[in-house]
């Protein structure tokens, strides 16, 4: 199963406060370790919303384009990790491991897991099944 690891934004995210040299080398050994295990798919860290575009679709072909940043956001993302694990709990454990530096020990984390193409049932066809379409979702 494949679970997306997504690290919330804070103010000194959304202030583009770059990471300190500890918090890169700690994020790079922790990385490092889930590649070596084979968890880790990929991982990102995210610029902020100042540096974004918010899409909003009205239902009737309208759409309205918002330059960031984003004040009204109740949460916003500043990266995330995409991890292959057998279990919800396996990742739960995994990061437990996050490094301290993140957030002066404050940071707060969201684990998501990801659809595969199973989860779609019949919507899933020869025409639009993945690899077809240039979506991925095993």
């Amino acid at each position: 199963m494949r679970f997306m690891v997504i690290r919330k934004a804070d103010e000194e995210t959304e202030a583009g406060v770059l990471p300190s040299t500890e918090l890169i080398e700690a994020m790079g050994r922790y990385n490092e370790e889930l590649v070596r295990a084979g968890v880790m798919v990929a991982g990102e860290g995210l610029l902020a919303s100042s540096h974004g575009t918010l899409l909003r679709f009205d239902g009737a072909g309208g759409t309205t384009v918002t330059d960031g940043p984003f004040a009204e956001a109740k949460e916003l993302v500043a990266g995330f990790s995409l991890l292959e694990a057998d279990s919800l709990a396996d990742v739960i454990e995994i990061v437990k491991r996050w490094p301290v530096e993140d957030g002066h020990g404050n940071a707060e984390i969201e684990i998501r897991q990801v659809h595969g193409a199973e989860d779609f049932g019949d919507a899933i066809t020869d025409e639009n099944r993945p690899g077809t379409i240039g979506i991925k979702y095993d």
